[in-house]
């Protein structure tokens, strides 16, 4: 479907909901046949071997039981959906961090910082996928926002995201940009706590709106 314009997305045209609430026929269509149609959100769900060796409808499956898709009464939900004028257009992955099995033995996650892994009191921002044919219209900042706004309704004490610094002339890739882009996570309230490597950026928001201390040069 091509979609009716190319400009930026206004916010009163743009509804977020959780997963659950969104039918699984507006999930798939997101996600499509995208990278991250392959992925499904599964990367930091499972370690080594079991991610290598699952199989597209078994990371399909998994998503649809995670997300609870046409279960407006499940109990949980493993991201967000976004509609602009009931299209689906968008999806954020938002969970307490310790759902990310897969996440918490990365170096990328822990370098520089000591704190408690299985605190289910942090919640992570792991992935967005923005429907082909809708990129370029800034549709991960709304969902960032809505993002962090979900954590702290559900008890988050603090959330983070990893992102991927953005130079300008330097061509990014969606599949790059996936985990979302560093100025992203900063508009919606996060700042940098580390900085693991040369592009990657550890950025957290607290309960106070403020996040930690920027990382040091």
């Amino acid at each position: 479907m091509t979609p009716p314009d190319t400009g930026p997305v206004d916010d009163d045209r743009l509804r977020v909901v959780p997963a659950n609430e969104a039918s699984w026929d507006d999930l798939d269509a997101i996600f499509g046949t995208t990278d991250a149609g392959h992925c499904r959100c599964q990367r930091f769900k499972v370690r080594g071997w079991m991610w290598r060796d699952t199989t597209l409808p078994e990371r399909r499956d998994a998503q649809r039981d995670q997300t609870g898709c046409d279960d407006p009464d499940a109990p949980s939900t493993s991201g967000l959906v976004a509609y602009l004028d009931d299209e689906p257009v968008g999806w954020v992955a938002v969970e307490p961090r310790t759902a990310y099995p897969n996440l918490l033995g990365r170096r990328t996650v822990w370098a520089g910082r000591q704190e408690d892994k299985d605190d289910d009191g942090v919640w992570a921002v792991t992935c967005f996928v923005v429907r082909k044919g809708y990129r370029g219209r800034g549709l991960t900042y709304p969902l960032a926002r809505a993002a962090l706004e979900h954590a702290r309704a559900c008890g988050a004490r603090a959330v983070e995201g990893y992102g991927i610094l953005t130079p300008p002339g330097r061509e990014i890739t969606w599949g790059e940009v996936h985990v979302g882009a560093v100025q992203v996570f900063e508009e919606a309230g996060f700042a940098a706590v580390s900085r693991p490597s040369v592009r990657r950026v550890v950025l957290r928001a607290e309960p106070d709106g403020a996040g930690g201390a920027p990382p040091e040069d």
